[in-house]
C-alpha cells in the first residue's frame, strides 16, 4: 500500500476521552459551558458514557465510569477555537467559568506549556493562532481558546 492511498482517506477526529472523578460534577460543568449533551448511558453500576459536543463542533467529549484508566484531570491542551477571544472569555466567564485573561506568548508562534512565557493581552498584530486564554475543568483538564479569524491554507 503507497503512503497516497493512506491519505486518501478522511480520518476526522470526532472523540476524545477526559478522565474525571465525578461524572455528574463533570456533566453538570460541560453544560454550564451551553454544550449539547448528546448521550448518557449506564449499563451498570460500573459503566457509564457521557457524551457532549461544544456549539458548531464536530468532535466531542466522552468522560464517565470505566471508560479510562488515566488520572482524573491529566488531559491537558484541548484546544478551542473561538473567532472573537474577548467575547468567548466573556460569555465563559458570564456562565460562571474561571477563565484567565487573553494573553500571547512571548515567542509568538505558539504558547509554551503550563503557564510559562504568557503576556497579557491578545497578540498586538491579532495573528490568527496567535492569541490565548485557559481554563479547566473540576478535574484539573486544561483548556485553551484560540483565537483564529481566517484559518491557515489547508486547514
Amino acid at each position: 500500500m503507497s503512503s497516497n492511498s493512506l491519505n486518501s482517506q478522511n480520518m476526522k477526529l470526532e472523540v476524545v476521552v477526559l478522565p474525571v472523578s465525578d461524572v455528574d460534577k463533570a456533566k453538570d460543568f460541560y453544560k454550564t459551558l451551553g454544550w449539547r449533551l448528546d448521550a448518557d448511558f449506564v449499563t451498570d453500576e460500573d459503566f457509564r458514557v457521557v457524551q457532549l459536543t461544544p456549539p458548531g463542533s464536530e468532535a466531542s467529549i466522552i468522560f464517565g465510569s470505566g471508560v479510562t484508566l488515566a488520572a482524573p484531570g491529566s488531559v491537558q491542551g484541548l484546544y478551542l477555537i473561538v473567532y472573537d477571544i474577548e467575547a468567548a472569555r466573556a460569555e465563559l466567564v458570564e456562565r460562571g467559568v474561571e477563565v484567565s485573561e487573553v494573553f500571547h506568548d512571548v515567542g509568538g508562534v505558539f504558547h509554551h506549556a503550563g503557564t510559562e512565557g504568557r503576556v497579557p493581552g491578545p497578540d498586538p498584530q491579532r495573528r490568527d493562532y496567535a492569541s490565548f486564554a485557559s481554563f479547566s475543568d473540576p478535574d484539573g483538564n486544561g483548556w485553551l481558546l484560540q483565537e483564529v479569524k481566517e484559518r491557515a491554507p489547508g486547514r
